[in-house]
């Protein structure tokens, strides 16, 4: 089979051999590095806003919002130096912008010109520590501009006790979210929707309760505010999020679905009479590592004629938009290690490969007169900005790196397939190559093992393994059995097996590469995972001594205590059955 990397690496390839010695990335390149983030083109297709992801300061790193006159090419950055904006949502009309980020000393909701003048702040924005996973849109406005929708959280009916002395906790879900780092506990606080008015700055709150409202999207018509909620009986214990819609003016809400599968980020179709949204074909069997591939769906606004127009293709399926003229859905595909993007005609016929080839396509947005804008993350840069009309070829924006990647040598990436040990699949792997090798040379390895399990690795440029290879290392990245992007079924082949066949897979990826390249040094081989990647980097060095250095980082050692301190509950179902 052709390598869909050939043409990068024979690129590659001539520009080391037309340096002396290659220059390769040192840990410090961290900081310098910035991507391209959300993307939102204006409806009309005059601006484009995005965000920026920066890491020139200590922690996380921090986005800010940008956005660029697409007429004059000219780009403005919303709000201070270093601080950060987020959440970019356009009036229907496209003279108006919504975002959180930081105006006059208060952080929260701002709305503004798209050149960032008459910047008006409107209402503070709290989110929650609780885990929400794969919540959508925070912000929407009314098709009359004149309001906004926005989510913001209030303490929840455990928050006065679980913050007395002593702490009282009543909660199965105790625990926030893995990525928020900050706390211990759950603040308890509940999401719901707010509606603000842009002319008055009047706040009043739309929904509220012990439920958790998001992924929110304004009707066209006006009449109603589509949102996501997990509304059963025991919310922490049963993960199954639904799709319903509430009355701006009343506060009525109805339910539209009620699946065992999970339904996410729903979106109004712009006549109003059809809803997309992504969900599952069946229940989860886990709310943090979902086993379940999402697919595209469309319903009629009561929520009739529910039906799959995304089945065709078995693969993991992103975020839906609708084309500004209602006649397809265009999503993201997670397949073989990429993710691309598609066009999907809502009324039937063949999915269309839009962008995206060796790579990853993040997010992306639509506008009239067939613009397309997206971030695209390719083998020698992280994502930037790309702007396609029509079927003409796509522009590359932004060139954030370009300092940092100037002279720089970007090691190849090269994929290899072999047949697993039960010879049941065909398993894929990611090895990039050492720079500064010789006919002669000898290098070690290190394999390098997702998180999830329900995740991929692939070619888009990373950091981390181009510093391996600036230091004459090279690594092995491994899509074994429970990874996304090889069907549903592929994704299910970890159930009930963890530290089994998958652990063989990583192990039979190791032996391929040895065998079919001999310049690997056999004496010198590491492992490495994270979270899941963590726990099976632990567990396979107790089954072989092939390994001299092993680096779990978050794995999952004591089951015991893991157990009653995690946020996600059902993550021993999947493993272990």
């Amino acid at each position: 089979m052709r390598n869909p990397l050939a043409p990068f690496l024979a690129v590659l390839s001539l520009v080391t051999a037309a340096g002396s010695e290659p220059r390769g990335f040192v840990p410090g390149d961290h900081y310098k590095l910035r991507s391209v983030g959300d993307v939102a083109l204006a409806p009309d297709g005059a601006w484009l806003a995005y965000t920026v992801s920066n890491r020139d300061v200590p922690g996380k790193p921090y986005s800010q919002i940008h956005v660029r006159n697409l007429a004059t090419g000219k780009t403005v950055r919303l709000g201070g130096e270093k601080e950060p904006s987020s959440n970019a949502a356009w009036s229907a009309d496209g003279k108006w912008l919504a975002w959180s980020g930081r105006l006059d000393g208060k952080s929260g909701l701002i709305v503004s010109k798209p050149d960032g003048s008459e910047a008006k702040w409107l209402a503070s924005l709290e989110w929650t520590n609780h885990p929400l996973p794969d919540a959508g849109e925070k912000m929407s406005w009314s098709p009359d501009t004149k309001r906004i929708a926005f989510i913001s959280s209030t303490p929840g009916p455990e928050s006065e006790a679980a913050s007395g002395d002593p702490a009282v906790i009543t909660r199965y879900l105790y625990k926030p979210q893995f990525d928020e780092g900050l706390t211990r506990f759950n603040d308890n606080r509940r999401t719901h929707i707010f509606i603000a008015d842009i002319a008055s700055g009047a706040v009043r709150q739309l929904t509220s309760g012990q439920y958790y409202e998001h992924s929110i999207d304004w009707s066209p018509a006006g009449d109603e505010i589509l949102f996501v909620s997990n509304r059963e009986p025991e919310q922490d214990l049963f993960f199954n999020y639904d799709i319903f819609a509430v009355n701006p003016a009343t506060g009525e809400i109805r339910r539209l679905t009620a699946t065992e599968s999970a339904e996410y980020r729903p979106r109004w179709s712009p006549d109003g009479k059809r809803i997309l949204f992504q969900a599952t074909r069946r229940g989860l069997t886990d709310l943090e590592t979902t086993m379940e591939d999402t697919h595209v769906w469309v319903m009629d606004r009561d929520g009739a004629n529910r039906r799959e127009i995304g089945a065709a293709i078995d693969n993991r399926q992103g975020e839906p938009l609708w084309s500004p003229d209602g006649s397809a859905a265009w999503f993201t595909v997670q397949e073989r290690g990429n993710v691309r993007l598609y066009r999907l005609p809502v009324a039937g016929g063949a999915p269309e490969a839009v962008a995206g080839g060796c790579g990853a396509v993040g997010a992306f947005s639509l506008a009239k007169g067939g613009l397309l804008a997206y971030a695209y993350s390719g083998p020698a840069d992280l994502s930037q900005l790309y702007l396609r009309s029509g079927a003409e070829p796509a522009r590359k924006l932004t060139e954030l790196n370009a300092e940092a990647l100037a002279g720089r040598s970007i090691a190849p990436v090269e994929s290899l397939t072999f047949v697993s040990n039960d010879n049941r699949w065909e398993v894929e792997a990611f090895l990039t190559r050492p720079l500064g090798m010789t006919a002669a040379s000898r290098h070690p390895l290190m394999v390098v093992i997702h998180g999830g399990p329900h995740g991929q690795q692939g070619p888009a440029f990373n950091l981390k393994n181009q510093i391996y290879a600036a230091r004459g290392w090279a690594t092995l990245m491994v899509n074994y059995r429970g990874s996304t992007g090889y069907g549903q079924k592929f994704a299910d082949g970890v159930f009930g097996d963890q530290n089994g066949n998958e652990a063989q897979d990583v192990l039979y990826a190791l032996s391929a590469a040895l065998r079919r390249n001999p310049w690997i040094d056999r004496g010198r081989l590491g492992i490495e995972g994270g979270s899941y990647g963590g726990q099976l980097t632990a567990w396979i060095v107790t089954q072989t001594h092939i390994f001299k250095s092993a680096i779990p980082s978050a794995p999952i050692i004591n089951l015991v205590s893991y157990n009653y301190m995690t946020y996600y509950n059902m993550y021993e179902q999947m493993t272990w059955g």
